[in-house]
């Protein structure tokens, strides 16, 4: 739980409230680090892009994406 609130799913909309669907859909749940960046669309859509980025590159496997995710998680104390 972040100390700031986010965005809820219920009060999302656009391309943040599909990108919150996908998420739900994949993981069973919105990422919480989601929820506080769709605070601020445009910060949102940069990090949505960074993301998007890498997938589009195939410079680096999906899997080893979903496994440095989860070590920084790891490492900055959030669950994952």
């Amino acid at each position: 739980m972040t100390r700031i609130s986010g965005v809820s799913q219920e009060t999302a909309q656009g391309f943040i409230r599909e990108v919150f669907d996908a998420q739900l859909e994949r993981y069973g749940k919105v990422l919480e680090n989601h929820k506080l960046y769709a605070r601020r669309p445009s910060i949102f859509k940069a990090v949505r892009g960074m993301w998007a980025g890498l997938e589009e590159s195939g410079l680096i496997p999906e899997q080893l994406v979903a496994l440095v995710n989860i070590r920084v998680a790891n490492l900055n104390g959030c669950p994952f």
